[in-house]
């Protein structure tokens, strides 16, 4: 067998605007594994938004990436086996930078969303992780220790010109869009491929033995770093030449496409 591990993204690509796996997902996924192939979700999510999901799949002995590569958990012994957090301090700074660029921010702390405004978009985050929203009166106070990720969050086109300027202005931290409204912000060198190396080590798996599938920014690294990197067909276009492959869209079951073609070939 060429590929031993096949990592999936989960919105936008695992799965389709319901928020839902497809059926056809599911049998193909269910397929690999009982092929011995270690199929693991690497999410910008919050673990806890993604522990269903992977319940939902019977991946009892497999793994997860979770805030876009800053945890990694053992799901056979619910095992946090890895975590790189940003310090209080470097939070403090991003909500500086969110004051002066006008944008929205929010990090995670004790299992809610932290946030000093709301937003349709911080909306999108709650509907989408389930987590409760701690609406407070003073950001920095509230945030008295270190935190996996923040995010910055305003209307796509102006946040695309923010991101440059981020990345500019912090070229230390790992800074990437998720979604064109999400600005995703980790400590150095954070990112899903760094992840997926320590994981692929730990198992003894090649480079070349994994498959990687994605659809945005955060996605860039692990398609980039995988064997063979996969873009679902809704991809944010300007990414679309930086895959080896593109299948079908989130909506068309497009890993039950890399599967079938890839691993059950």
């Amino acid at each position: 067998m060429k590929y031993k591990m096949l990592v999936l993204d989960m919105d936008d690509t695992l799965l389709n605007d319901d928020h839902i796996i497809s059926i056809e997902n599911k049998e193909m996924i269910t397929k690999a594994q009982e092929l011995g192939v270690h199929v693991v979700l690497a999410s910008g999510r919050p673990t806890p938004a993604m522990i269903e999901y992977a319940k939902e799949l019977n991946m009892h002995t497999s793994y997860m990436i979770s805030y876009n590569g800053a945890v990694i958990t053992d799901l056979s012994s619910d095992e946090v086996i890895f975590e790189q957090t940003l310090t209080q301090e470097q939070i403090h700074t991003l909500y500086d930078y969110s004051q002066k660029s006008k944008t929205h921010i929010i990090t995670y702390l004790d299992g809610k969303v932290v946030s000093e405004t709301h937003s349709e978009y911080i909306d999108v985050e709650l509907n989408i992780t389930g987590l409760q929203h701690n609406l407070v009166t003073d950001f920095k106070a509230s945030v008295y220790k270190s935190a996996i990720k923040c995010i910055l969050l305003e209307e796509p086109s102006y946040l695309k010109e923010v991101e440059k300027d981020l990345k500019s202005t912090m070229p230390h931290l790992s800074i990437c869009m998720s979604k064109p409204f999400f600005l995703e912000v980790a400590q150095t060198g954070i990112d899903k491929a760094y992840s997926i190396k320590i994981l692929a080590e730990k198992l003894n798996i090649q480079q070349s033995e994994i498959i990687a599938v994605g659809n945005a920014g955060n996605d860039l690294t692990m398609v980039e770093y995988a064997g063979l990197g996969v873009w679902v067909d809704n991809v944010t276009p300007e990414l679309r030449d930086r895959a080896n492959v593109i299948v079908a869209s989130n909506n068309d079951h497009g890993v039950a496409e890399v599967i079938r073609k890839f691993i059950l070939n």
